[in-house]
């Protein structure tokens, strides 16, 4: 089967990302402001040039690189010989559409506790039920999935890479910067929580507990929780 019209693929994954990001950033943000008077946006994390911060840099140009996929291919940029396909359209279509609406819905799912971001003086409630309790960090599994899925749809060199630098990115802000502060600031509660359940997908990714010889717990006041840590698996 042939590919479809490319700028008519083009223009439908833009007009998708735009959904996209005024759901998942103006919308939710509109929503948290309403309910708390906060927006929940906290910004980038670390030192300039520490893991923390080239985390948030690389989130935020992965998000940039979101709208270039579907630019370069309305500027003519051929997509890869064995995904230029019609089928890998339409089903890179419905991959994008599912995950802005599972990215919308998981956000809901934190409640007030939904950030954009860490403060690392801040203590907010630590969230276990609905999707969280299938994976740890399910906005960001929907998240992947609407890049795939828009990189199905225009799938040239360009949107690819950007995909391939969601991934890093999430990788990144959820094990140097997410992960940590969680165990800061939930110790046990978070350790027993990422020991059952998966960090992006269901079963994987789970941790594994550690008698705490290994670097200790801090709890929200400072002091210091021996009982365990959690070391990251896979």
């Amino acid at each position: 089967m042939t590919e479809l019209g490319n700028d008519a693929v083009a223009v439908a994954a833009l007009a998708i990302y735009a959904v996209y990001l005024g759901v998942g950033f103006g919308l939710r943000t509109w929503l948290q402001w309403r309910r708390t008077g906060d927006t929940g946006w906290r910004g980038i994390s670390g030192r300039f040039g520490s893991a923390e911060w080239w985390a948030g840099v690389l989130f935020t140009a992965a998000l940039l690189a979101g709208v270039l996929g579907p630019v370069t291919a309305l500027l003519g940029l051929e997509p890869v010989a064995a995904l230029g396909d019609a089928v890998v359209q339409v089903v890179g279509a419905g991959v994008a559409v599912a995950g802005v609406l599972a990215t919308f819905a998981t956000q809901l799912a934190m409640g007030t506790s939904w950030r954009i971001g860490v403060d690392e003086t801040e203590r907010t409630d630590l969230v276990t039920a609905g999707p969280f309790g299938l994976v740890r960090n399910p906005i960001f599994t929907a998240m992947a999935a609407t890049g795939l899925g828009l990189a199905l749809m225009v799938p040239n060199l360009v949107a690819l890479l950007g995909f391939a630098l969601l991934l890093v990115a999430l990788q990144l802000q959820v094990r140097v910067v997410e992960e940590p502060y969680l165990v800061r600031t939930h110790g046990q509660s978070y350790a027993a929580y990422a020991a059952t359940v998966g960090r992006f997908i269901p079963g994987l990714g789970r941790a594994t507990p550690r008698p705490t010889n290994h670097p200790a717990i801090n709890s929200a006041d400072g002091s210091t929780d021996r009982r365990t840590t959690t070391e990251g698996v896979a």
